[in-house]
């Protein structure tokens, strides 16, 4: 990298990185009453970000794949502001706001890549307890045992129905057992986005995370169940590669996620020991599906 391309990234991935951990908080404070006051909170990080994006265009061609990742990312969290505060003029339109933020998503995955070879990255994509943990950095550091560890397309292409995205640590042993973690995603979602609403806690605690998308509209929640199935193969054939604990195996979801998730794990034959649903209805007949020992 030329010294003018690396001073360039140097100034750059302070404002993204800031730019991102903000719209991680209006994400994760997000009310349609409090819209305003989380947006003043977290102010004007993307300015920076935005006076700095085209020192990028400059960079010569040696240097395009690093070029073309890190301008998505910029341009994801510019568009993101963007659109979030047009959201607050126009009355704090929430479904504004939420398109909106379909883009953060995108600025991760075109950033994760650069992540090994880049500390700061390596450090954003983990929890903020774990940043300092020199022992978890140094794993990170060193080159993956296997090529089949990071993030991984395991089944369609990204966000399609049916599709699979996986993330397994950069640091996987086959001489340990590993949590396996299958995360569903909301009703207007994707397997390819929600697995950076999952992928720091995996990383940061060592566990093989799974976010599959549902093969109609939504999750089954009614009528003919293919998803169920699905996670079933999903499970097999990730225990096939990868050595999962067998006594850690966990079902969560958001919303349709989190409900499918009920409904799916209280299944007698269903492979997950644990089930964590999130923001999820639970119908009283599912009650009768529980194991009550």
């Amino acid at each position: 990298m030329s010294e003018q391309a690396l001073d360039d990234l140097t100034a750059l991935l302070p404002p993204l990185l800031r730019s991102l951990e903000a719209l991680g908080f209006v994400a994760r404070y997000l009310n349609p009453s409090d819209f305003g006051r989380v947006m003043q909170a977290v102010g004007a990080p993307d300015a920076p970000l935005a006076d700095l994006r085209a020192r990028l265009d400059a960079w010569p061609d040696a240097l395009g794949e690093v070029r073309s990742g890190m301008a998505a990312a910029a341009d994801a969290t510019i568009g993101t502001f963007a659109e979030l505060r047009a959201a607050g003029e126009s009355g704090a339109d929430i479904g504004a706001v939420y398109r909106a933020l379909r883009h953060l998503p995108r600025a991760q995955a075109a950033l994760y890549p650069f992540a090994a070879g880049l500390p700061p990255l390596s450090r954003f994509f983990l929890e903020p307890d774990r940043r300092d943990d020199a022992a978890l950095l140094a794993r990170l550091g060193e080159a993956p045992a296997r090529p089949d560890t990071g993030v991984l397309q395991l089944a369609g292409e990204p966000g399609a129905r049916a599709s699979v995205t996986a993330y397994v640590p950069e640091y996987y042993s086959a001489d340990e057992t590993w949590p396996l973690v299958v995360a569903l995603h909301g009703g207007s979602g994707n397997g390819a986005a929600f697995v950076w609403s999952w992928l720091r806690a995996a990383r940061s605690g060592g566990a093989i995370l799974v976010c599959p998308t549902a093969s109609g509209s939504t999750w089954a929640l009614q009528g003919p169940d293919p998803d169920t199935p699905m996670l079933a193969r999903i499970v097999e054939a990730v225990v096939a590669q990868w050595n999962v604990d067998p006594a850690r195996r966990l079902l969560t979801g958001m919303s349709d996620g989190g409900t499918f998730a009920y409904v799916s794990g209280l299944e007698p034959a269903s492979p997950f020991t644990h089930l964590a649903p999130v923001s999820a209805a639970f119908h009283p007949m599912l009650a009768g599906f529980a194991d009550r020992g």
